[in-house]
């Protein structure tokens, strides 16, 4: 519900957090807000039109996108001040994630106004939770660049990250994105695909790029819609091969093959063998 104490002195700018897809997942409280707030500024007035006579809301609603936030920034703010209580939606999630408000909200700080969080959906978590890759540490890098070399070395420096990325990725370019992911870490490289999250056609795809490309180019419909990739982190590197370890390896080596060298002596010393044959492999190249 709104803050009745400080809608009487000075208005607050709720950020109001809508369904990315099922219109279910809007939260009462964010229902209650955008039926009681004075204004609601949105990405897209007539999409946000929809979700509004969903729900029955009369609200007067303005745009607020990526060309005029830091126009209307300060004007949103003198509209606080004379008391008035604004939501601020994006046409789908979070807002501010990968979409406008942060101008908005910057200059709301600066300035003292209040802000306030009205969480719900946010399709990087939605598709990270589902996804199977590790999510005790995660990074969520937007959307990939445009341009095919910054594309590559986005995709590097993310596995390089050796924690699990998300990024954002638009329908007209999964499939050249895909094959800049090939081009930089391979075609055996491991990806999570999600698109069309809590819709009736929601898709997930876990498998190497080569096999995402395939499954994608055999039903190019699959191609369309709200598109999510994920990236697991590259396993990280031993830090430390003890001497012993070392000495164990050198003796095993000349009588097998180094992987299976690797595997007795990662069971003997507690270590991991794909990260212990990675070390040693990349030392010897």
């Amino acid at each position: 519900m709104l803050n009745e104490e400080n809608s009487q002195k000075i208005g607050t700018l709720y950020i109001v957090a809508t369904p990315i897809g099922n219109f279910d997942d809007l939260s009462q409280r964010a229902i209650a807000t955008l039926s009681q707030v004075d204004l609601i500024a949105a990405e897209d007035t007539r999409h946000t039109g929809k979700l509004l006579s969903h729900f029955g809301i009369k609200a007067k609603t303005f745009a607020l996108h990526d060309h005029n936030e830091k126009q209307k920034a300060q004007q949103i703010i003198d509209q606080l001040n004379q008391g008035l209580n604004i939501a601020l939606v994006s046409d789908a999630g979070t807002p501010l994630i990968s979409d406008p408000g942060y101008a908005v909200v910057n200059l709301c700080r600066e300035q003292g106004a209040h802000v306030t969080p009205i969480p719900g959906a946010c399709a990087a978590i939605t598709a990270v939770c589902c996804s199977g890759l590790p999510t005790d540490r995660f990074q969520f890098i937007g959307f990939t660049p445009a341009k095919s070399k910054a594309r590559q070395d986005f995709f590097i420096d993310a596995v390089n990250s050796n924690i699990t990325s998300i990024m954002y990725e638009s329908t007209h370019r999964i499939m050249a994105s895909l094959d800049d992911l090939e081009a930089a870490l391979g075609s055996d490289q491991q990806v999570v695909f999600a698109k069309e999250l809590t819709k009736t056609f929601e898709t997930f795809f876990n498998g190497t790029v080569s096999e995402l490309k395939q499954f994608l180019t055999d039903d190019p419909t699959k191609q369309r819609g709200e598109i999510v990739l994920m990236l697991p982190g590259k396993a990280k590197l031993v830090d430390d091969v003890p001497p012993e370890a070392r000495k164990m390896l050198a003796l095993l080596e000349n009588e097998m093959p180094m992987k299976k060298a690797c595997g007795i002596v990662a069971d003997y010393f507690g270590m991991k063998k794909n990260a212990l044959y990675k070390t040693i492999i990349d030392e010897k190249e």
